[in-house]
């Protein structure tokens, strides 16, 4: 069963059960829940493996986006830097600027992160 958690109290039955059943159900009792510890370690390095690659995967994608905005960001920044320039609006543009470099910075930290 996917996901299977064994609790403390199924060690504990188990102990209750051989001492019940006697030593000669010992290596049944033990193949038993042996298996059941393999399927749930293997079910924890699979979801890791998981979260591990569709992380990377976000990393990877973000390098394309990055560089599209910064396209985008330049090709913005030109013609509201001769709007602002022109109407001598130099704390505006500066304004601007900082909220555009502040917005790829944002970005491109976010897409170096793992999830």
């Amino acid at each position: 069963m996917p996901g299977e958690e064994i609790e403390p109290t199924e060690t504990e039955a188990l102990l209750q059960t051989r001492h019940e059943l006697g030593a000669r159900y010992d290596a049944e009792l033990v193949a038993g829940f042996a298996e059941r510890i393999e399927r749930a370690v293997q079910d924890r390095v699979g979801d890791e493996l998981a979260r591990r690659r569709r992380a990377e995967a976000a990393v990877a994608a973000a390098g394309p986006r990055q560089l599209a905005l910064g396209i985008l960001s330049i090709i913005a920044c030109i013609p509201i830097s001769i709007v602002l320039g022109v109407q001598g609006e130099l704390p505006a543009l500066v304004v601007v600027l900082a909220a555009i470099v502040a917005i790829n910075w944002a970005h491109a930290a976010t897409g170096r992160r793992l999830p």
